[in-house]
């Protein structure tokens, strides 16, 4: 019931903070994990840059696990209550709406992994992040590949979730604005789906 009469609010809520502060973080990961192609020390580095931050666990409760937490089960909702029909509507929105549903859940499944892989790990066990540690993950050929589906699904997820949301919040009304869009997403899609793969293979 209280999804229901602050629908709205809620919606609009949850499409910012796939933007903002999850957006960022995504984006805090791709600029740590491009340090991975200048070699371990590099890496290793800027690990110990971001693990050196003052109060780092009060800030990656309140500005990165909260949100994540609001913004995958209010997501989880909306694929609940998603009518599925792209069997009978085959238009690229249709396509682009559903493949958005399916990523929601893949990118979940991949960041609980990789959360716990690395970061409670570390927290729990000790675990150091590190070159030598992804590079252990990664030599893994099934979790590589496991890791690089991860991958592609979050990149699809926050770019179309860019379309989504600058139609929650008004920013792009004609359908001229929105095919733009769309066409811009799938252009920021590729490069980072490039970038970020290529930030995998460096650590084998």
């Amino acid at each position: 019931m209280v999804l229901e009469n602050n629908h709205y609010f809620i919606r609009k809520l949850h499409s910012f903070s796939g933007l903002l502060p999850i957006g960022v973080f995504l984006m805090e990961h791709f600029f740590v994990n491009s340090f991975s192609l200048r070699g371990p020390a590099a890496y290793d580095g800027a690990v110990a840059f971001l693990q050196s931050i003052p109060f780092l666990p009060f800030l990656e409760l309140f500005l990165i696990v909260i949100p994540i937490i609001f913004h995958a089960f209010y997501g989880l909702w909306i694929v609940y209550l998603a009518k599925n029909n792209v069997l009978d509507y085959k238009y690229l929105r249709n396509w682009l709406f559903y493949l958005q549903r399916v990523t929601a859940v893949v990118t979940l499944i991949f960041v609980l992994y990789h959360t716990y892989t690395l970061r409670i790990s570390n927290l729990l066990f000790g675990l150091e992040i590190s070159f030598d540690t992804m590079t252990m993950i990664l030599s893994n050929t099934w979790i590589f590949a496991f890791y690089v589906f991860g991958l592609l699904s979050t990149i699809y997820h926050f770019t179309n979730g860019l379309t989504t949301f600058l139609i929650t919040w008004g920013i792009t009304i004609g359908s001229y604005s929105q095919r733009i869009a769309i066409l811009f997403s799938g252009i920021i899609f590729i490069f980072l789906s490039y970038f970020g793969i290529q930030t995998f293979l460096a650590f084998i």
